[in-house]
């Protein structure tokens, strides 16, 4: 009697494996990773619409300084001084952005050759030291800056030095939770230990 007969796969076609057999499936980490995941979701959408805006205010600074300069032979003398803030601004805010998404340069030659364990040891010890980095400089010192120069007017805004310098410890806390989120989701499961790398997006 042949296979055919008894209702199982033909003698000369291998069997099908069941769906998701051998496939690891990555834990969901319960609710508190999921709430965290989407409290920063959030600031990662309201970072994103803060940082093209202010691009698009640094493009037309800029260009309003080379065309005022070049055309009109009239520069506009507080075009240099926004630029330089508005420039300092943007880069701690992306950078903060950035760090939500793991996107800043790494070098992993050495960790790459790491078990999974010491791989997820190292990039906690990293996390860690990010999370003292900005605790220690940007949200402890950042403050102590922007509070020695609160007074000092800036003659082009209508804002001081110190306004300004607030951006240090407000990225600072960006930072500091985003780091706190990607160990607890190391930690969960959720995320690897080594940043996930989306080839479509990488530049040439």
């Amino acid at each position: 009697m042949s296979n055919k007969d008894v209702g199982g796969p033909p003698a000369d076609r291998p069997a099908v494996p069941e769906q998701g057999a051998g496939h690891r499936q990555r834990p969901t980490g319960g609710p508190v990773v999921a709430a965290l995941e989407a409290v920063r979701g959030f600031i990662d959408k309201i970072l994103g619409v803060i940082c093209i805006v202010i691009f698009g205010a640094l493009v037309f600074i800029v260009s309003w300084q080379v065309f005022s300069r070049q055309v009109l032979h009239s520069p506009a003398t507080w075009t240099t001084e926004i630029a330089q803030y508005t420039f300092v601004v943007l880069a701690l805010l992306s950078a903060a952005l950035v760090f939500s998404e793991r996107g800043h340069i790494a070098v992993e030659v050495l960790v790459n050759k790491f078990n999974e364990t010491w791989q997820r040891i190292t990039a906690v010890f990293v996390e860690v030291t990010i999370i003292f980095f900005a605790v220690f400089v940007m949200i402890y010192g950042g403050y102590a800056v922007a509070q020695n120069a609160w007074n000092q007017n800036i003659s082009t805004m209508p804002l001081t030095i110190g306004q300004i310098y607030m951006i240090l410890p407000i990225s600072g806390v960006l930072i500091t939770f985003f780091s706190l989120c990607h160990i607890v989701g190391m930690f969960a499961g959720t995320e690897e230990p080594l940043p996930e790398v989306d080839e479509n997006n990488q530049g040439i």
